[in-house]
């Protein structure tokens, strides 16, 4: 069950990502040019980031390793605190949506 302020951040950050080059709001989540990058999770906003900034976070303490089925995803993170979503939803939105080098040539 997800509370209402949760629920509430997740609408403005769908909203305020939605109009962006690529990206699609879906039951799932967020995704750029068709790959998932930020999704709701319970309370918690999950997303994926480079493994350096994933483990920066967690190491940190600002966020938390995403378990899938009892497995951790290795750049996917969980976070918790609501005032970081838009930030690290903007970080996973470049991520995943970087063209990997020397793809296009």
């Amino acid at each position: 069950m997800v509370n209402e302020l949760a629920k509430q951040a997740y609408e403005l950050l769908t909203i305020s990502l939605r109009d962006e080059d690529g990206v699609a709001v879906t039951p799932d989540g967020l995704l750029v040019h068709g790959k998932l990058f930020a999704f709701l999770d319970g309370d918690d906003l999950v997303v994926e980031l480079s493994e350096a900034r994933s483990t920066d976070l967690k190491t940190r303490g600002v966020a938390e390793v995403f378990e899938d089925d009892g497995h951790p995803l290795r750049d996917w993170v969980r976070v918790s605190d609501i005032q970081l979503w838009p930030e690290l939803a903007g970080e996973a939105h470049e991520f995943v949506g970087e063209p990997h080098v020397g793809g296009q040539s």
